[in-house]
């Protein structure tokens, strides 16, 4: 199975309780895909990953995740593509 990565893909999608969270798609030259989303949890604590919200109070309250999803769309995936690429 070749396990080269071809494509990665993000969207902000909405949670199963209405806030807006990130969801990722890594899809290989073999086809195959992986797909996940984040949902942020209910816990506040100090050991808690740090979430990346736009704050625009017009999009959700200013709980949309566009930089997110920005952030896995630019440098994230010039990242890893590069990086994955100089491991074949």
């Amino acid at each position: 199975m070749d396990t080269k990565i071809h494509s990665i893909l993000s969207r902000e999608i909405l949670d199963s309780r209405g806030n807006p969270t990130i969801e990722t798609t890594v899809i290989l030259t073999s086809g195959y895909r992986g797909t996940a989303s984040v949902p942020s949890g209910a816990s506040v604590g100090k050991y808690e990953a740090v979430e990346l919200r736009d704050g625009d109070e017009a999009r959700f309250g200013g709980l949309g995740v566009t930089k997110a999803v920005a952030n896995v769309t630019g440098p994230i995936k010039r990242f890893a593509l590069l990086r994955h690429r100089r491991c074949y």
